[in-house]
């Protein structure tokens, strides 16, 4: 059986960028399952499919190939992850991630990688649904004010135009379709350990985790076997 790190948390709680430092120090393959939806997402837009289009959706996820490369999501052949994280994509992705055959889709192609490597993944239902089974769980949070001004701050160094007032209007937006949805709804796992990341820095919450996995990691590879390498 492989090693697997759940990390789940709101919109612009650190989740990706700490999974990736994780990762790097344990060796794991990181999977940003996140970005999947978000490159759903991006095509339906580009397609002008709406996420109420279920049928249309089916048809377009059955032609899209996704695989990641050095942490970045390849989809069909071309390197998307500049796309990922436009203003129309983050104000779209959740309608798209609450539509039941795509979560069906995803799901299934992050548990085939889990089942394949060692992995790190974020995400939104990743302890509770994808790796309900991962021995390191981890709920990253963050205040929606924090949230909003990172989110500012990466969309500026980038060099897009945005306000953000608005930025913190859909990431509450956000928090709200991603914990009410039906399927698969944004909750902590009973076992996983939360961090608030409001007043803390990415090397201080890297650090965290990984005593924690450091810690337990001899005791999980005995109970698991010798597979995690």
């Amino acid at each position: 059986m492989k090693l697997s790190v759940a990390i789940d948390g709101p919109a612009g709680a650190g989740k990706s960028t700490i999974a990736k430092m994780v990762g790097d120090r344990f060796n794991l393959m990181y999977i940003n399952t996140g970005s999947m939806y978000r490159a759903i997402t991006l095509s339906a837009l580009e397609k002008s499919i709406s996420y109420e289009d279920v049928d249309g959706l089916c048809e377009l996820m059955n032609d899209l190939d996704m695989e990641f490369q050095n942490d970045e999501l390849i989809l069909n052949g071309e390197n998307i992850n500049n796309k990922l994280t436009l203003p129309d994509i983050s104000a779209n992705v959740s309608n798209y991630a609450a539509v039941l055959e795509v979560r069906e889709k995803l799901v299934h192609l992050q548990r085939k990688m889990s089942e394949k490597y060692n992995v790190i993944m974020d995400g939104r239902d990743i302890g509770t649904v994808v790796l309900k089974d991962a021995p390191f769980k981890f709920y990253l949070t963050a205040s929606p004010e924090e949230r909003a001004n990172r989110r500012y701050n990466e969309l500026q160094r980038k060099n897009i135009d945005v306000n953000y007032d608005k930025i913190l209007e859909e990431i509450k937006k956000r928090d709200y379709i991603d914990s009410h949805r039906e399927i698969n709804p944004l909750t902590k796992a009973e076992d996983a350990i939360e961090i608030d990341t409001t007043s803390m820095t990415v090397d201080e919450v890297v650090n965290v985790i990984s005593k924690h996995i450091s810690s337990n990691l001899d005791r999980i590879i005995i109970k698991r076997g010798n597979d995690i390498q």
